[in-house]
């Protein structure tokens, strides 16, 4: 019951993580709607009001000491022509009203989410550029003498511009704020240059509609970029939210897939048990009967059934087996028993025991490998299971008369290989893929029945990989296959004459033990 539940709530988890996806992606492309329709008069500021209020508040902070220093230099210089007393009275006034906003900005950033949404905060930062506007257009109403000259009149304009600069750059993500700020100075300016009477000012009355025109357009721009770069903002949490989901969806799979290989590996453990107990009961009395151990078998049919039911338990067993092998090399489970081998050896060895098979078609079995190898540092058992399986592939394959031959030599990094190329029909290129999958076999194994379950080079490629070799398979249809497993040249093994020499007593006298035994 226990897992039962458990595989419920796995599988619930999955089910919500889907609809979590799903939700997301729909929320995303209501959003990409919404703000394709940016664009619109009516709906152009509609989006990202928060956002933009933030930075709004974010700019007011940052500038909280520049706005001071600019107002400074400009009471500073004003004392040409204004009395002291009346620039820092101006200088003083236009202070705290930079400050107040600085204070909205501060009250805006410390309060809760659910009252930075509130409609009042847009207000209060359109009233307060408003009155800091008005602040800065107070200036050219200050009190000059008459001969004031026109190095005032620039320096007017010259203030007007910059002002109108500033408050552009911090009041653009408002629209409303921009105004606010920008167009009390600018009147102010312009109808005191109309009120000269001089073509002079009524240029730089002008100039001064124009140049308020020009920054609305500005800010206008800089509005639009912020929103483009808001959207990208969101697209990039939205992205982010997808990769968290996929990930944990992903990790999800991960774990359910660990958890059913394990459960395969459990399995397949126990199902070996199950099925070699009866089947060497199998194998023993068809063997017996075959073998007419215990009397003559006067129907020469049921002695060929004996004969057939031996076979067949056989290459269950052989299935069997392989299965279990391949599911071992992929839990981890396989390991291996390492010592120093001569690979030359081994291939004659393994060209011995494919001897009879080999006569039995006519198979010619060639042997060459390059004098003074040393030896390498390798798993016995998983070498001799990997050059057994390449050649019964290559036997089987090779049609009657053919050749085999088996290479072992150097390779170009100064490792050594196993070569084995057979005189077959050979594997068409697009079915490469598919002979070297697990259960794999290509259209000529099919169409000839050969016996087999598609595992060997499975377990041949596994077996090489935990030596750190490498396996390469190339083949010409009509003119053969040649397959060739490498090991590295770290798996050298260099000892002195002496120390060889023990190896091969050791060697000799373990199989001898073997043959006795």
């Amino acid at each position: 019951m226990g897992s039962l539940s458990s595989e419920h709530s796995e599988d619930d988890n999955f089910a919500i993580n889907r609809q979590r996806a799903i939700r997301r992606r729909e929320m995303a492309r209501f959003a990409r709607n919404a703000r394709s329709r940016l664009g619109t008069p009516e709906n152009r500021y509609s989006t990202f009001d928060l956002e933009r209020q933030h930075l709004f508040a974010d700019t007011r902070i940052n500038a909280a000491y520049a706005v001071p220093l600019l107002a400074l230099i400009v009471a500073v210089i004003s004392l040409l022509w204004v009395n002291p007393v009346l620039s820092l009275a101006w200088f003083l006034s236009t202070l705290c009203l930079h400050f107040v906003m600085v204070g909205i900005s501060h009250a805006y950033e410390k309060a809760p989410s659910e009252q930075q949404a509130r409609k009042i905060w847009p207000w209060r930062f359109t009233a307060g550029d408003l009155i800091y506007g008005c602040g800065w257009a107070t200036f050219p109403l200050l009190p000059k003498p008459v001969d004031a000259g026109e190095e005032l009149v620039i320096f007017q304009f010259a203030t007007l511009l910059i002002v109108v600069a500033t408050n552009t750059m911090q009041s653009a993500t408002l629209p409303r704020c921009l105004l606010a700020s920008t167009l009390p100075t600018t009147l102010v300016v312009t109808v005191c240059f109309l009120l000269q009477g001089n073509p002079i000012h009524y240029t730089l009355a002008a100039m001064a509609i124009g140049a308020q025109g020009f920054f609305l357009i500005l800010g206008n721009q800089l509005l639009k970029n912020t929103n483009t770069m808001l959207e990208y903002r969101a697209d990039k949490d939205h992205l982010i939210a997808e990769l968290e989901t996929a990930n944990a969806m992903s990790d999800e799979a991960r774990r359910r897939a660990e958890a059913a290989n394990i459960a395969k590996s459990r399995f397949l453990a126990t199902m070996s048990h199950e099925l070699r107990t009866p089947l060497n009961a199998i194998l023993g009395f068809s063997e017996i009967m075959k073998d007419e151990v215990l009397g003559p078998m006067h129907n020469k049919n049921y002695k060929s059934y004996a004969g057939d039911i031996h076979g067949s338990g056989q290459h269950l067993l052989n299935l069997i087996n392989e299965i279990l092998d391949l599911s071992r090399i992929e839990a981890g489970r396989h390991e291996l028993h390492e010592e120093a081998l001569l690979l030359g050896d081994i291939a004659e060895e393994c060209r011995t025991m494919m001897n009879v098979r080999a006569k039995a078609k006519s198979i010619v079995l060639h042997h060459a490998h390059d004098g003074g190898l040393p030896r390498v540092w390798a798993d016995e058992r998983a070498l001799r299971q990997v050059i057994l399986n390449l050649m019964s592939n290559a036997v089987k394959f090779t049609p009657v008369g053919g050749e085999v031959g088996i290479t072992v030599g150097r390779t170009v990094d100064g490792g050594q290989y196993v070569s084995i190329k057979d005189t077959g029909p050979g594997i068409p290129e697009e079915e490469i893929p598919t002979v070297l999958e697990a259960f794999g076999q290509g259209s000529h194994a099919i169409r000839s029945a050969e016996p087999g379950t598609g595992l060997g080079l499975s377990i041949v490629q596994a077996l090489i990989g935990m030596h750190d070799g490498r396996f390469a398979l190339k083949s010409n249809l009509g003119e053969g296959t040649e397959v060739t497993v490498s090991l590295p040249s770290s798996r050298n093994m260099h000892f002195s004459d002496d120390v060889a020499a023990s190896f091969d007593t050791d060697r000799v006298r373990q199989q001898r033990d073997v043959k006795s035994a």
